[in-house]
């Protein structure tokens, strides 16, 4: 079985800033988006692009997963970011704007065998998350709501409760498909309490991770995304009872007077291979 590999936090960088390419290879994120897009002025396009490359080639990033965001299929620069992302050693292509299944297919046909991660940020791509997310290729699915919350007119506020219908419709596109998951950004830097709150909500959605704007965000994300040690213990306690009932031939097992069935078993063998792939269990 190929290890679980964690991605808790997927940090933006522009591939513009030189210094924040260099700082990204101290930063504790699983995963570095390389950015194409948004955070990159018009008249540096061409040389984000070169420089996101250039960083995927080196060896500085890793261990980290290295993504590349590219600017959206309608743009004058996606077919030069894609054919370049597409021949470069990044592991991932991020793409932007993607509002239904044919955006999808062509993001696919053009990353050169890459998986693609697709930006989930209009009405439209709401209503077609699941046959975007149910694409051949298509390995993740990642909120945009500041651009969603603008499309629709709505005022998200601290709590995100007019979000939770798009929130929820991306989370269960992606597990139908058996893809990714990853909830948008926290845009306020000045509010660390906030940032809690908001980041174990989507750990209560069933994200997998949180994108992430400011290496500061990384320690709370990481952290929220990680199982505690009580919960490790418990799903080593209920992987035992079920294999212990199995070995006695019962055909139901018990934990702390609760029936565990083998979906109990799944989950708790799910927490135990995240729990080893960021180190806190061997």
């Amino acid at each position: 079985m190929t290890p679980l590999r964690p991605r808790r936090s997927v940090l933006y960088l522009p591939a513009s800033n030189p210094r924040a390419l260099a700082k990204a290879a101290t930063l504790p994120a699983d995963v570095l988006i390389l950015d194409l897009e948004d955070s990159v002025p018009p008249e540096a396009k061409d040389e984000a692009r070169r420089a996101a490359v250039a960083a995927a080639e080196g060896g500085a990033l890793r261990p980290r997963e290295v993504a590349i965001r590219v600017n959206g299929l309608a743009t004058p620069e996606a077919a030069e970011d894609l054919a370049a992302v597409a021949a470069s050693r990044c592991d991932v292509v991020v793409v932007p704007k993607v509002e239904g299944p044919e955006d999808a297919a062509r993001a696919v046909a053009l990353a050169g065998g890459k998986p693609v991660w697709v930006l989930i940020e209009t009405p439209r791509a709401v209503l077609q998350a699941a046959a975007i997310a149910a694409t051949p290729g298509i390995a993740g699915l990642v909120a945009g709501f500041a651009d969603l919350a603008k499309d629709l007119r709505l005022k998200a506020g601290r709590d995100r409760t007019p979000l939770f219908h798009a929130m929820s419709v991306i989370v269960t596109a992606a597990r139908a498909a058996g893809i990714l998951a990853f909830d948008g950004v926290f845009v306020h830097l000045d509010d660390p309490a906030g940032l809690e709150a908001e980041t174990a909500q989507a750990v209560a959605f069933g994200f997998d991770g949180k994108t992430c704007i400011h290496p500061t965000q990384l320690e709370t994300v990481n952290r929220a995304f990680s199982p505690s040690p009580d919960e490790v213990a418990e799903a080593r306690a209920i992987v035992a009872a079920f294999e212990a009932a199995r070995a006695e031939g019962r055909g139901v097992a018990t934990h702390r007077g609760r029936v565990v069935e083998a979906l109990h078993v799944a989950e708790a063998q799910r927490v135990l291979a995240v729990a080893r792939a960021i180190g806190l269990s061997s």
